[in-house]
Formats: structure tokens, sequence, C-alpha cells
């Protein structure tokens, strides 16, 4: 029989995982030995924070992150295939949801192999239950167009389903182009749509706050240069 595909999340930041991360999850995470991960760095340090004697030498990891050749990830499956438990650990977050463990998650399914989510933060859950918005429909759509007229277009394509399919609408940015990414928010959207910003969720520094176009114009965000932050309309 072949092992168990285990979805493991990580922080979201420098936090205790044990302030996040279940105890199940993390007893799960020290059992292992076979791992896919984004970066390999972050994943033996957030290991040692879970476990001081973790036995990082002992253990296999395989990379995959955006500059993965998708066709080469087959054999990552091979300890799995062999009857040994496997993790998925992400740079932050749950695997698999805007990350690139989806494609190995995919792979599993189509050979037989039992995959187990586990339980752990979301940037993009949590900033949706803090945002005061439509939960029974939402979409998380990304990064948006990094040229100006097309970023524009597509804000304004989201303002729009927002208010005619009654959708909130969520949406990242690289850290640091965020306070550009607010700038064109209130240049570009009605007054009376509403903007959350939800900046290092689970962190000291956790920043969350909602208001219209129109009060965001009046009072401008914390600094969120640097920091990860989620947006929504609504």
């Amino acid at each position: 029989m072949p092992g168990i595909l285990f979805l493991i999340p990580n922080t979201l930041g420098e936090n205790a995982p044990d302030e996040v991360i279940p105890q199940k999850v993390i007893e799960t995470a020290k059992r292992l030995r076979h791992f896919i991960v984004e970066d390999v760095r972050t994943v033996r340090r957030y290991l040692r924070r879970i476990d001081r004697t973790f036995p990082i030498d002992d253990s296999q990891f395989f990379e995959l992150n955006q500059h993965t050749d998708r066709s080469k990830i087959e054999p990552y499956l091979k300890p799995l295939l062999e009857g040994n438990d496997m993790g998925i650990i992400s740079e932050a977050g749950c695997p698999a949801v805007a990350d690139p463990g989806a494609d190995i998650v995919a792979l599993a399914h189509r050979k037989g192999i039992r995959v187990v989510p586990l339980v752990g933060p979301s940037s993009i859950l949590l900033a949706q239950m803090a945002s005061g918005f439509n939960g029974q429909s939402f979409a998380f759509v990304g990064y948006l167009p990094i040229e100006a007229a097309e970023r524009q277009k597509r804000l304004r394509k989201l303002e729009h389903r927002a208010k005619e399919e009654n959708q909130t609408q969520l949406f990242i940015e690289t850290p640091y182009r965020n306070m550009k990414l607010f700038d064109e928010l209130t240049a570009t959207l009605k007054g009376d749509t509403r903007l959350c910003i939800a900046c290092d969720i689970t962190l000291e520094s956790e920043y969350i706050e909602t208001r219209t176009i129109g009060e965001w114009k009046q009072k401008k965000p914390q600094d969120l240069n640097k920091r990860p932050t989620i947006f929504g309309i609504f």
C-alpha cells in the first residue's frame, strides 16, 4: 500500500507554531521524514521550531516552486509509492491553496494515493472571516495585472462582479507594492465600495480594517510596505 500524503500548514510569519498550528498537526509533521516543500531552508527552520531535535539530516526534501519543471515532479512521489508517508509544506499557510503544491496533490490523486489535508492558518479564509463581507460567495483571484491600464480594468471588473453577484473579491500584491495598490484602489473604485485590508494575519502586528473607499480617502491605513496583505472588496 502507498503512504499517505499529508498537507501540513505552515505559520504565516515568525510566531511560535503552537500558537496557530494544532498539536495533532505538529505531531504528524514530527514523525515524517519525506517532504515536498516550496523552499527547503524555510521548511528546515519551521521543523526546528516545531522540534529543536528534529532529525533534519535524516530527512528527504523535494523542492517544488515556480521554477520547478512540472514534467519532472513525478519521481517526488517515489517514497509514497514505497509505502512511506510524506508531507507537503508551503512557504506560509496552507499547502495547495494559492501554492504550487496543488500540482503534486493532483498527481497523487491520479496515482491512487490518499491525500489528507490538515488544519492550519489560511490568510485567505482568515481575511474573509474578518472582512464583514459575504461569506456565502467569495473568490480569491490572486495577483492583479502589473500594467496600470490592465490593472484598473481588472479592478473595475472585480468591483462590478462584487456588486452584481454579491460576491466578495479577494486578491494580493507583492508586499513592497502594497501601498501603491492601495492608492490605485482609492483612485479607481467607487466611493461606496467597501475595501478590507488584512495585514500580518495571526502576528502581533496584525492589522485588519474595513472601510468604504470614500472613508479610506480620508484616512490611509498603516504602512503596509513589505507586509503580507490580503485585499478584499465588496
